[in-house]
């Protein structure tokens, strides 16, 4: 029997895209909730309780209400909203993030997909705070950029309606009350809030993070080599990880930092720029924010449910 695999807020930006990915997959049952019967409670338990798995792209408040609605069913959940990604029970589903990850994400009712800007970040940084090479006290910048499908229905319909004449660069999140911040903090294994600066483009998807490193405070200066070498060595051990780490060279300039360059894929691609004279460096992380930082997450976890 094909596991029945319901997506609620199918019509989403997220969910449009969970949809197109599991287009022809011939060993799920996919259910759909007619449209007309989106917004009736009865009718999404009903849909809920008879899935195997319910992937939620839903607001946080609609996607808790979700949760309740199942109640004792058997059904396992993927939340793509920001409701449950630090809650108790719930698996944090960056398979990528330790080695035990992939396998907790697999045995587990309640998994949280990870928001589309904090994943580059904890990539980075969680590796080097696990080796003992960057202290949980330090203080953490981040800044990136993203298309603009990463701000839901309005803001793709916002920049689609303006054409020519929407901004090719807007800062956002200038109150430093960022959504993903309690993520961040708590999965990279800070002690403190990071302040995370996040730009939109004027292109559909696709982003870059970067997290500038002042390693002259620090009481033990690494080298540029050292950090490439602790974040590379972690990846290199994962079986089936969609995450590589690019070669360590001193480059001015990279056309492998293109926000776009892994549209409509699940890759994710780390870089180390370093100068160890100036005790300076930067760490980049290069993805789509609808592939591994959101729809593409989604699918990789379900089939790790699914022991795919």
């Amino acid at each position: 029997m094909r596991p029945k695999i319901f997506i609620d807020g199918e019509h989403g930006t997220t969910g449009l895209q969970i949809s197109t990915r599991l287009a022809g997959r011939d060993d799920l049952e996919i259910l759909s909730i007619p449209v007309d019967r989106r917004k009736d409670p009865a009718a999404r338990a009903d849909f809920l309780r008879a899935a195997d798995i319910a992937i939620l792209c839903l607001p946080d408040d609609a996607a808790r209400e979700s949760v309740a609605l199942i109640g004792d069913a058997p059904t396992r959940v993927i939340d793509a909203s920001t409701a449950h990604r630090v809650a108790d029970g719930w698996a944090y589903g960056f398979p990528e993030m330790d080695k035990a990850q992939a396998k907790a994400i697999s045995e587990a009712k309640y998994v949280a997909n990870p928001g589309c800007w904090p994943q580059g970040p904890i990539a980075t940084l969680r590796p080097l705070i696990r080796a003992g090479i960057l202290p949980t006290t330090l203080p953490v910048s981040m800044h990136g950029i993203s298309g603009y499908s990463g701000g839901g229905r309005q803001m793709v319909e916002d920049y689609v309606a303006k054409g020519e004449d929407a901004p090719e660069y807007l800062p956002y999140g200038l109150t430093f009350q960022h959504k993903h911040v309690p993520e961040l903090k708590h999965y990279a294994g800070l002690s403190h809030d990071p302040l995370m600066q996040p730009v939109v483009g004027n292109f559909a998807q696709g982003m870059v993070t970067a997290v500038p490193l002042h390693l002259g405070t620090l009481d033990r200066v690494p080298t540029g080599a050292e950090i490439h070498a602790a974040i590379a060595d972690h990846y290199a051990g994962l079986a089936h990880s969609v995450v590589e780490v690019a070669p360590y060279a001193p480059l001015e300039r990279s056309s492998e930092v293109n926000p776009e360059l892994y549209n409509d894929t699940n890759r994710m691609r780390l870089h180390v720029f370093a100068n160890d004279s100036r005790a300076q460096a930067v760490l980049i992380a290069v993805y789509d924010n609808l592939g591994k930082g959101a729809s593409g997450a989604a699918v990789q976890n379900m089939d790790l449910m699914l022991g795919v």
